[in-house]
């Protein structure tokens, strides 16, 4: 059986703070930091060798950072590349690992929490809040944006490249034979959009195959229309990123590319304050959408919000639009609650 990792993945500066400089153990404490991002593959394994010394050594507070989402803190602890990994003691530094290192990383963690141990007991690790349940128009909302978020999607159990049952192993099959390009959603990751997804779709099982946000059926559905040539025929033609990010940003009235979604939301800059009705698309899910994005809009950071297609821009220009009274003007009628 797999321990559960202790450790805290920090969403804002604010947090981060909290959990190292005003916390009141801040001085008795020792914290591991892992500065890492989602898209370097040399992170994947380190972020597996942090968990597992996490659970070794609880006396340890152990943090979790995107380098990239939080700029300021990365800067402030001379973040230059990922993985890089620092030990914080009464506010400061007292060691740093630069690279894919683990056994440098292991041999310093198991020195600190040595001496972490004999100084007082450890506090319990900070516990992830229980994820809130969205209401059915939220999954509704969610599961329309997931199926047309690429023009061919795939529901099923695991990855393409670890199916996790025969079915969907086949159908990945039968796509790369049909050389078609797709995106993917593991449903095994995701109760709540399993479930929903059945109702949604009307359809009990998995994997299901989208293709521009309709449902084609699952595997013997799809093998039927490739043995009598209507597959092909029902496959978009290939998208450029330009056309699938114009169309990405199209998909709404109003849409918000975001770190997570309204319910969750990964990082401290979303904000459902305002009476707007938005679709949302998350970023963390999709690689190419993140960094494409960026260069698409001319606009380095996120969230990013779009008003029929049209960049309105991030957090501070939408909150000085609200103070001066335009964010109202640039909404489409039909998004206004």
């Amino acid at each position: 059986m797999t321990l559960k990792s202790n450790v805290i993945e920090v969403a804002s500066d604010e947090q981060f703070a909290a959990l190292v400089k005003a916390s009141k153990n801040a001085a008795t404490i020792t914290t591991a930091v892992n500065f890492g991002a989602s898209w370097a593959p040399q992170c994947a394994d380190m972020n597996q060798v942090f968990d597992e010394l996490s659970r070794k050594f609880p006396a340890l507070q152990f943090l979790k950072v995107e380098a990239e989402d939080l700029p300021e803190v990365s800067e402030e602890f001379e973040v230059a590349a990922v993985p890089t990994f620092v030990i914080i003691r009464n506010k400061k530094v007292v060691d740093k690992v630069e690279g894919a290192n683990a056994p440098l990383l292991t041999t310093l963690v198991e020195k600190h929490a040595k001496a972490a141990a004999t100084v007082a007991k450890p506090a319990p690790p900070a516990q992830p809040e229980t994820p809130k349940k969205s209401t059915p128009e939220q999954l509704q909302a969610r599961l329309k944006t997931l199926v047309s978020s690429q023009p061919v999607m795939l529901f099923m159990k695991g990855t393409p490249q670890e199916p996790r049952c025969g079915f969907s192993r086949q159908l990945v099959g039968i796509l790369a034979e049909q050389k078609v390009t797709y995106g993917s959603f593991n449903i095994l990751a995701d109760e709540e959009v399993r479930a929903g997804l059945k109702e949604y779709s009307n359809w009990p099982t998995f994997p299901q195959l989208y293709i521009k946000g309709e449902l084609v059926g699952g595997l013997d559905i799809v093998k039927e229309l490739v043995e009598t040539g209507e597959f092909q025929k029902m496959v978009p033609p290939e998208e450029d990123l330009n056309t699938r990010l114009k169309r990405l940003t199209n998909q709404a009235p109003v849409m918000l590319f975001m770190k997570g979604d309204p319910e969750q939301p990964r990082c401290g800059f979303f904000s459902p304050d305002n009476k707007v009705k938005f679709d949302t698309f998350d970023i963390l899910s999709d690689e190419e959408v993140r960094a494409g994005l960026k260069a698409y809009s001319n606009w380095p950071t996120y969230p990013q919000l779009y008003a029929k297609g049209e960049l309105l821009g991030g957090l501070d220009i939408v909150k000085e639009m609200i103070e001066n009274g335009e964010f109202a003007e640039t909404i489409p009628a039909e998004a206004r609650l």
